[in-house]
């Protein structure tokens, strides 16, 4: 009777856990990184949190805020390990929180998309970008999701890091108005619709 209960409590442990998700945004903390391209990941979350009158808490790791929709429950972390340490906070927030892998959203900017396009993917290799390498070395698996957001290659060579670690130009301010609020929905179609899906309706646009 005992074992019949406790599997029938850890069924139901696993059908809460199936509706929660963590969304990370990747950026680095600190007020000089607060406006540059590489903290898109950061801003994505803080326009979500704006819309739902959100606030985030500093806890271990990271600054944290809870969001729930239709019966989903999504955990906004923004890492406060500095970018190439980012895969430990992920890793932290996953176990602690009891969140499956295929329930994970890491997103980051992206040099080889143009300026505010949007690719959300399965897998895939880090491309060179810090964060998701640290990603890749604390889960041990490149098969996460992953939401890129593109801040397109407009620098001269050898400028990249001044590039992406650059506040963005007053044109991009101003279009990035309307590419966070389709992010923010982004968001929301990967915990009630699903990955598949939110390629579909997503990618490219």
């Amino acid at each position: 009777m005992l074992k019949w209960l406790g599997s029938l409590f850890n069924k139901k442990n696993e059908e809460i856990d199936m509706k929660k998700f963590l969304i990370v945004g990747l950026g680095n903390i600190g007020n000089d990184y607060e406006n540059t391209r590489h903290n898109i990941g950061f801003k994505i979350l803080d326009q979500l949190a704006k819309n739902e009158s959100l606030a985030f808490e500093t806890e271990k790791l990271g600054d944290i805020a809870t969001y729930k929709l239709k019966g989903r429950t999504f955990i906004l972390l923004k890492p406060s390990t500095y970018m190439n340490l980012s895969g430990k906070a992920i890793k932290y927030w996953l176990d602690k929180e009891n969140i499956p892998l295929e329930n994970l959203l890491v997103i980051t900017d992206d040099l080889n998309l143009p300026f505010g396009s949007l690719r959300v993917k399965t897998k895939g290799s880090a491309g060179g970008h810090n964060g998701l390498k640290d990603t890749q070395d604390k889960l041990q698996t490149t098969n996460y999701n992953r939401f890129r957001f593109g801040i397109s290659d407009a620098f001269s060579k050898g400028r990249q890091v001044d590039y992406v670690l650059g506040e963005w130009s007053k044109d991009e301010e101003s279009q990035l108005i309307e590419r966070l609020e389709v992010a923010v929905e982004v968001i929301k179609s990967f915990g009630l619709a699903g990955i598949n899906n939110t390629m579909n309706a997503f990618n490219g646009k």
